[in-house]
């Protein structure tokens, strides 16, 4: 049966909505799903979509915004922080792939370019795979999350010269190598202006244009436009499409629009990306798989094992435990998303032969089979292969302070052992008030146990954790933790085993409050709101008002949950408005009644503005505000409501307000 491009899309989005719906509910890899759905429905499959053609030229979008996105994820700020990671570690770590499959290939005849290509897959591992599960397993934050994501983030930015050099390979001898390299070079540098240039004088204007519009179909349809014309760029100069992508993300990435572009931007991003997977699914042929295996156990093998050993290497030369260098290695052993668009690339410009084809497609689709496996037990698979290492909690200082800790009364214990957790456990020194610290960064444990502070290795979602830090005769426990999940994940258990504990919890907004405080914390703070009442404090010290209102005026705020300080007006400058998704949040706005408006004389409670969304702040009649107003007292016009609600809300509430007619 000969389908049409409606039939083979209505067909592969149904096939990929039924996987992945399993897959998710087994907890799999859905870009696992995405590939059998390839398989199943392909032309070595089931045959239901013979002819591919339509399918891959879709797929080819799907690399258009994942590349977009990764350029807007690329910032010099975040390059600094993991700078050793990304540079020292993931900068030798492709390297070394490279080189060292070049020499493999030599070995056994085959050609330079072939190998080059091949040695880039294997260097390359899963972004969306190795993020997602970390961040699942509460372990983006962790020492070797943060290794791999400086060395994925590597890998994302390597990948651009790599596709523009074998895009520029297609159809050359290696004799001419050094001219296409030069030539390479100078039309990426021309895309690079061309791109930037259009980026300073054209699109930031234009999107501040937009954004005033508030119409997030305008906006939506700009990012679309931006990322597609950036890609048309760059091929017309003969570089890969890709790398317009990226420059347009890169572009857009220091823009106050970015999180929002993000936001639009990740529908399509993600649909076309299925369809990409699905069509390197649709190349594979099980069939064939049987007289090559030899091949594929080969290039498996340097993409699980030699890759995990070349990070744990690269990992202890630069100073990491052998268990976090382990972990590492274990979490980006396999092949990734932009080794099926190597491939790819590789295939359209002939670079080898067409037999190598399934030989790499069997061994990525293999490594991110086993993928998700090795990532959900890297600690034990690492323990394992370390038994000769004994845990940090199993020590000499370490057993001795969990001694100490039995011994201890009325003490406090921090969880997260962080800067903020430090912080506390100084102020503590201060006035000699016995403390015990929780952390599972074995690095900082172990420094922070050297120089005598009283801090213990471990995992705080187990309650033998705290136990073993006295729990039972301690005052009070405080939640320091950087990682929101990891922070309502520890409290829950707390508020579980311990329910009688005073819990103490530091946040950093209104929404990670909210949802604290609904787990049964003693008190939040949230550190965007303490900063504001620190000043105040200090303000207010400083015009002689007396310390104990002071006091009485700053936990009154405390109390209410930072109520008051959440309340504010939002201007076309205010840091509230550099991102584009203003309209979820809530704001201050007034509102004046003119003397045709619909509201004048009635009375508020009449108006029922609460059914809209909105809270009625203060009122302001000539040089009177009446905080609060009551609900019986009557609109007139030419008063000012003062309302508190989302950007939505509020314009509904002020349409009704002046013309009437709440639907």
């Amino acid at each position: 049966m000969s389908f049409g491009i409606l039939e083979a899309i209505l067909c592969v989005f149904s096939t990929a909505l039924v996987v992945s719906i399993l897959f998710r509910k087994l907890n799999l890899s859905v870009i696992l799903g995405y590939l059998l759905v390839g398989v199943i429905v392909g032309p070595h499959g089931l045959q239901l979509i013979p002819d591919s053609e339509y399918i891959p030229k879709l797929a080819d979008f799907g690399i258009v915004f994942l590349m977009f996105t990764v350029g807007l994820e690329f910032s010099i700020p975040k390059l600094l922080a993991l700078r050793k990671e990304v540079f020292l570690v993931g900068g030798l770590q492709v390297l070394f792939c490279v080189l060292i499959s070049i020499g493999m290939g030599l070995l056994i005849g085959m050609g330079t370019l072939p190998s080059l290509v091949i040695g880039s897959i294997v260097a390359m591992s899963s972004t969306a795979l190795v993020v997602k599960q970390l961040n699942d397993q509460f372990e983006l934050q962790s020492r070797h999350g943060l290794n791999a994501i400086g060395i994925l983030l590597f890998q994302d930015v390597a990948v651009i010269p790599l596709i523009i050099l074998i895009t520029s390979f297609g159809g050359i001898t290696e004799h001419h190598l050094s001219s296409v390299l030069l030539w390479a070079m100078l039309k990426g540098a021309a895309a690079i202006l061309i791109i930037f240039a259009l980026g300073r004088w054209l699109l930031r204007p234009l999107f501040r244009s937009i954004s005033k519009t508030h119409s997030i179909e305008l906006f939506t349809l700009c990012v679309l436009v931006v990322s597609v014309a950036a890609s048309w760029i760059t091929e017309i100069l003969g570089l890969s499409y890709a790398f317009g992508a990226f420059l347009a993300g890169v572009m857009l990435a220091e823009t106050e629009f970015r999180h929002q572009i993000e936001v639009e931007i990740r529908p399509f991003r993600d649909i076309l990306l299925a369809l990409f997977f699905i069509s390197v699914g649709m190349l594979t042929n099980f069939h064939g798989w049987v007289d090559i295996w030899p091949w594929i156990l080969l290039l498996l093998s340097a993409l699980i094992v030699g890759k995990m050993l070349l990070i744990i290497i690269l990992g202890r030369l630069v100073g990491n435990t052998y268990q976090n260098a382990a972990r590492t290695g274990i979490v980006l052993a396999q092949g990734g998303e932009f080794g099926f668009a190597i491939l790819n690339l590789a295939m359209d410009n002939k670079i080898f032969p067409a037999s190598y084809q399934q030989v790499i497609l069997a061994a990525l689709l293999i490594s991110i089979a086993i993928a998700p496996v090795l990532i959900r037990f890297n600690k034990q698979i690492a323990g394992f292969f370390t038994a000769k290492t004994k845990k940090l909690s199993e020590t000499a200082s370490q057993s001795e302070i969990i001694q100490h800790a039995k011994k201890l009364h009325n003490h406090v214990i921090i969880c997260g052992y962080g800067r903020v957790g430090q912080h506390i456990a100084r102020m503590l020194d201060k006035v000699h008030f016995p403390y015990v610290g929780i952390d599972s960064d074995a690095d900082l444990v172990q420094r922070a146990s050297l120089a005598g502070d009283e801090v213990i290795y471990g995992d705080l979602s187990h309650p033998e954790i705290l136990e073993k830090a006295g729990v039972n005769h301690a005052k009070v426990v405080i939640l320091c933790l950087s990682d929101h999940r990891s922070t309502l994940q520890s409290l829950s258990m707390i508020k579980q085993h311990f329910p009688k504990l005073p819990v103490l919890v530091r946040c950093r907004d209104k929404s990670e409050l909210k949802q604290i405080k609904k787990i049964g914390a003693t008190n939040v703070f949230a550190e965007t709101f303490e900063v504001s009442l620190t000043l105040s404090n200090h303000l207010l010290h400083l015009i002689k008002l007396p310390r104990d209102k002071i006091a009485e005026i700053i936990q009154d705020v405390r109390n209410t949950d930072y109520d008051e300080l959440q309340k504010v007006f939002v201007g076309a400058l205010s840091e509230e408005s550099d991102q584009f998704e203003e309209s979820l949040h809530e704001q201050l706005r007034p509102i004046v009644i003119t003397e045709s408006a619909f509201a004048v004389d009635h009375k508020l409670n009449e108006l029922n503005l609460h059914d809209l969304g909105v809270e009625v702040i203060s009122l302001r009649r000539g040089h009177e505000k009446q905080v609060k107003p009551h609900g019986n007292i009557k609109i007139l016009a030419n008063d000012i409501l003062v309302l508190f609600g989302t950007l939505n809300h509020l314009e509904a509430a002020e349409n009704y307000l002046l013309e009437g007619g709440n639907d």
